[in-house]
């Protein structure tokens, strides 16, 4: 199925830095503002939410400003829950959260692997969440090395839940892409469904982002040595701007 995607044979070390870079410096900057904008958990998160038992552990790859996790620290939860981010503002959000029962650690997700050993739990954990960061992982190496190392953390009988933001579902969304020349880069030097957004809010920021579709999740599911058992959209005024996907290992 991934002959259907365009994909540089080993996407170019030089732009994988700068697109890894582009993100870095966007949340190093709008990260304060950015979770301002994030207080409220998204429709799909909140479905998401009520499938999680109160004994399963759950490690949150992402985290953001913690919302999700500690949502289900209010909610009573009772196994650990451990929430790892690259941006120092949304962690500080998270960590400054009255009454939070939860951990949080600075982690690269690009890097995930080396981290593995840190993030690892005995027999493996019951959930993994990744919430709207896979989108912002470039390359298919770097993408596939971390989905291995999820599958690796995991309990053989856990799931994997995931969101990818759906961006050309939406006009307004759309009119955000910008042309690769701004960040000096090339629409042949990136992948198709590899794009370039602005940000407009206090301050114009630029994002890097992939556009998913299910059909190409399935395909690295399975390379992964897991495989897809539900997928749903949810998020935004038309339902569609977020592709949930639950993931379980083979």
């Amino acid at each position: 199925m991934l002959e259907l995607y365009r994909y540089n044979a080993a996407m170019d070390e030089v732009t994988v830095n700068r697109l890894l870079a582009i993100n870095r410096e966007f949340y190093d900057r709008f990260g304060s503002r950015f979770a301002a904008t994030r207080r409220r958990l998204q429709p799909g998160v909140k479905e998401i939410l009520n499938s999680i038992r109160e004994d399963e552990s759950v490690l949150d790859l992402g985290c953001g400003n913690g919302n999700f996790l500690r949502e289900l620290a209010r909610r009573g939860h009772k196994a650990p829950l451990l929430g790892v981010d690259f941006s120092l503002p949304l962690l500080r959000d998270a960590r400054e959260a009255p009454g939070a029962k939860v951990e949080f650690r600075e982690v690269d997700l690009s890097r995930l692997s080396i981290f593995s050993r840190q993030l690892s739990v005995e027999d493996g954990w019951n959930v993994i969440t990744m919430f709207a960061a896979l989108h912002h992982i470039p390359s298919n190496e770097i993408r596939l090395d971390i989905l291995k190392t999820v599958r690796k953390l995991l309990k053989d009988d856990g799931r994997f839940i995931l969101s990818n933001w759906q961006f050309l579902n939406s006009a307004k969304l759309r009119a955000r892409i910008q042309a690769w020349e701004r960040v000096g880069l090339t629409a042949g030097d990136v992948d198709e469904g590899d794009y370039l957004l602005d940000w407009r809010g206090g301050g114009e920021g630029l994002r890097y982002a992939r556009q998913f579709s299910a059909r190409e999740l399935s395909a690295l599911a399975e390379r992964a040595g897991m495989k897809v058992a539900a997928s749903f959209l949810s998020d935004g005024a038309s339902g569609d701007l977020g592709l949930y996907q639950v993931w379980i290992c083979n």
